[in-house]
């Protein structure tokens, strides 16, 4: 059976030589059918190419504003950390005149009539043998710099400031804010808001304010450059200068400052740089509850 051909002659212009070729019609479609699915798939990787160019253009724009976004909330972050952190200075200076003075701040949003004014000014009884009694056990040293330190039995911590399970080791960590590595110079404790807090050697009041990511801080110097913290607290029951022995009450365990959940953050430092804190924890004592006791390790 005879197939559909084409003809194709070629003339010598010189020799005059004549040459004729049959190209089969298959063979001509089938090349113009690889011609036009060779474009489509050039035209594909080209369209693919422009498509992956655009996204990229696009990504990196985002990236670029993510950025900006970042550094802008960053910013926001801390002037509102420098902000919080005025506002409970203020507080905390508010409560210190309101308690030399013998005023009472009137509770925020509470309408203070002409017949309660007075009773809200005027101290209560038990408050006032309170602040009597911190104002008489408080024993102040003005000069701490220069204090003699040869009453201290207790100068190395020996007491765990909390009874409760460790929550959280001391150094790198995941930030649980930002979710990056971060150096954490404590150790967490786990303790109810309100729970009685120890220091856990004999020392001198260094610090007792707000401060900033730690909340309400209580630092304690025990001399021959060890100190150690006490953040996140709720409430604190000495002042810069008092004298303090190990096992002594000198505030409550919160959830103020930077954190997530309620606990106390336990710091030990010796030349003004953070040490692990587990091996003084390690071999301290709990403290006496009435209740079970949690062991930390």
């Amino acid at each position: 059976m005879n197939q559909p051909y084409f003809i194709v002659v070629l003339a010598h212009s010189l020799h005059g030589r004549i040459r004729r070729f049959h190209i089969n019609q298959s063979l001509i479609v089938a090349v113009l059918a690889l011609a036009v699915l060779g474009g489509f798939t050039l035209f594909g990787m080209v369209s693919s190419y422009v498509r992956m160019a655009w996204k990229v253009s696009n990504y990196n724009d985002l990236r670029q504003e993510t950025e900006f976004l970042r550094a802008r909330y960053q910013r926001l972050l801390n002037q509102s950390n420098e902000t919080t952190e005025q506002v409970a200075r203020l507080q905390m200076l508010a409560t210190e005149v309101s308690l030399a003075y013998g005023v009472r701040r009137s509770v925020p949003g509470t309408p203070v009539s002409l017949e309660n004014s007075q009773e809200r000014l005027v101290p209560s009884v038990t408050e006032t043998f309170e602040e009597y009694n911190l104002l008489k056990t408080a024993t102040l040293s003005r000069s701490s710099r220069a204090i003699n330190r040869r009453w201290f039995q207790n100068p190395v911590p020996s007491l765990w400031p909390v009874n409760g399970r460790l929550l959280s080791h001391f150094g790198r960590r995941d930030d649980p804010f930002s979710g990056l590595q971060a150096f954490h110079a404590g150790v967490d404790i786990s303790a109810a808001v309100g729970t009685p807090l120890r220091v856990t050697a004999d020392g001198i009041v260094q610090k007792a304010e707000w401060g900033g990511a730690y909340g309400k801080l209580i630092v304690v110097d025990h001399g021959s450059g060890r100190s150690t913290f006490y953040a996140h607290l709720s409430r604190i029951d000495v002042i810069p200068g008092q004298d303090v022995r190990m096992g002594q009450v000198i505030g409550a365990t919160g959830a103020t400052g930077r954190v997530t959940s309620p606990h106390l953050h336990y710091e030990v430092r010796e030349g003004g740089g953070p040490i692990n804190p587990y091996h003084f924890l390690s071999r301290s004592a709990m403290m006496p509850s009435s209740g079970s006791q949690t062991l930390g390790f």
